[in-house]
């Protein structure tokens, strides 16, 4: 019996599939403290001492329970960082644009954002960095416009 060379097949498409996403609530109360306040908050384990920003329900670090929300001073140290030039119909900004990793004052891990108001050439890591959030806030992530460099 001779064996069939099978070839695969293939569909293209594109599907629209509108859906709703709950952040939970550790990141809820995340977006509204910046929505209301102005204000980057973070979960603290109440086991291991652990900061996680953005916050989550659970440790990343020991898996206990988290329930504790701090409050940060939103100034934090950029770690690295890079130049986007390329244009995509999925970014939320137009390039060029500076994005980078920070670590915010009493955090232990890096939270990646825009870097604005500052030229680009001028970028270096261990910068100190603090929020610009916008004037008509939303609860989202994009609240907190860019990080800038401390005036």
């Amino acid at each position: 019996m001779e064996a069939v060379k099978k070839e695969p097949v293939i569909f293209e498409g594109f599907v629209i599939m509108p859906y709703k996403y709950s952040v939970g609530s550790m990141a809820s109360k995340f977006f509204i403290k910046i929505r209301d306040s102005k204000v980057i908050s973070a979960a603290k384990c109440p086991k291991c001492g652990f900061v996680n920003v953005p916050p989550r329900s659970v440790c990343p670090k020991c898996f206990s329970k988290v329930e504790e929300l701090i409050d940060l001073s939103g100034k934090g140290t950029l770690e690295t960082f890079t130049i986007v030039n390329y244009e995509s119909s999925v970014q939320a900004i137009k390039p060029p644009y500076a994005i980078g990793v920070i670590k915010l004052d009493g955090a232990d891990t890096g939270f990646t954002h825009f870097i604005g108001d500052v030229d680009a050439k001028s970028i270096k890591a261990g910068m100190k960095l603090e929020p610009v959030f916008r004037d008509k806030r939303e609860a989202e992530i994009m609240d907190i416009q860019y990080f800038r460099p401390v005036k």
